[in-house]
């Protein structure tokens, strides 16, 4: 697990579609630093220190695992993104994004490239404003006083308006969801999903306990004779499973992530089992799969077929080896086909057939996005 931090942000713009300068800040921060907690008031206030046009300022909590050092050159990124054009110059000017961060746990950090806490924040009311409307009683770790205490005192006699634009907060993956439920083909890469996923949220993680499965090795050398045993075998761990898991929800966990889901039983039953035997599987199936939760998001990762085959290679089970690309294509279809039928199933498809997000962060943060926009 990655530990989370607080950090307290302040943005602030006076060039061009200032609501949207701000708006577009707020959603790469989002998507790169981490969850946006909180979102202050947007104040008008004149240019501070030179003579410009008046500038928008807001302050944010942002929860991040990224250090201090990472944090910083991440915002200098952003920044750069959004097309600001920093210089040599000391002397302040316009411009059209500024992201300074104003607090960081309760750490005090001096370095070459970072002052935390921002050196001149207390001289600021654009900054401490905003900053005492989110969090008042923040304590100051140098001043060892109150944020709203810290205003109290300070000497800026600039004019500050409240302007009634708001501006939207996005709803971290924490707050949309309690359950996720990661599906796929064998070699799709659903675990290391979830893994990470767990990893950079705090997620309770419910893995697939396929490798304590006696029938596993047995099936792939004897497919006929082992089917039935098989599937009973996986239907019944995954529903003690998740029922255990499902139930007993850790108070310190953001929220619950599998890498499997119970109608995945069904799926590979109707691949690997005879007309009779799965018409009698499906009997118990629908009885047990009326006590499961379902999920709030159910995330299908599709991978075409001789990715699959190589990604079973790569792991190198050897009981997987004599795979097939005609048993891959009929689980497959089976997956779509259950795809198609549910209504009730918040169902999100992601196609990483030509993508690496174990190894590409890019490439992660494009199925994050894909997840938090659904």
């Amino acid at each position: 697990m990655k530990i989370q931090h607080h950090t307290y942000l302040s943005l602030g713009t006076n060039q061009g579609n200032k609501l949207e300068n701000l708006q577009k800040a707020i959603y790469l921060i989002a998507n790169q630093i981490g969850d946006v907690q909180k979102i202050s008031s947007i104040y008008k206030t004149p240019a501070w220190g030179f003579k410009g046009d008046d500038f928008y300022n807001i302050c944010l909590l942002v929860s991040t695992n990224l250090i201090p050092e990472t944090l910083i050159t991440s915002l200098l990124q952003i920044e750069r993104d959004l097309g600001r054009q920093r210089n040599d110059t000391k002397e302040y000017q316009n411009r059209n994004i500024d992201i300074d961060v104003l607090l960081y746990d309760d750490e005090i950090i001096i370095s070459k490239t970072l002052t935390i806490p921002h050196p001149k924040m207390l001289e600021r009311k654009f900054v401490m404003i905003p900053l005492a409307e989110i969090a008042p009683n923040k304590t100051h770790p140098a001043e060892k006083k109150q944020i709203i205490n810290c205003l109290q005192n300070i000497n800026d006699s600039s004019e500050i308006v409240t302007i009634e634009e708001k501006l939207i907060r996005p709803i971290p993956l924490v707050e949309k969801y309690n359950y996720i439920a990661i599906e796929g083909n064998i070699g799709s890469g659903k675990t290391s999903l979830a893994n990470l996923l767990s990893e950079n949220f705090n997620a309770k993680l419910v893995l697939e306990r396929f490798a304590d499965n006696p029938f596993l090795p047995k099936f792939y050398e004897d497919k006929e004779r082992y089917a039935f045993p098989l599937e009973m075998s996986f239907l019944a761990d995954r529903y003690q499973q998740l029922s255990d898991d499902l139930a007993q929800f850790d108070l310190f966990k953001s929220f619950i992530i599998s890498d499997y889901y119970i109608f995945k039983s069904l799926i590979f039953a109707q691949v690997t089992l005879s007309k009779d035997e799965y018409f009698l599987y499906k009997k118990v199936f629908n009885l047990i799969y009326k006590e499961i939760t379902k999920p709030d998001l159910y995330i299908y990762l599709y991978q075409n077929t001789d990715r699959l085959l190589e990604n079973i290679k790569k792991r190198g089970r050897s009981y997987e080896k004599n795979i097939e690309k005609s048993y891959l294509k009929k689980i497959h279809d089976g997956y779509i086909s259950f795809i198609n039928t549910q209504k009730d199933l918040n169902l999100l498809v992601i196609d990483v057939s030509e993508i690496d997000f174990v190894n590409s962060s890019a490439d992660y943060n494009f199925i994050i996005n894909k997840i938090k926009c659904n």
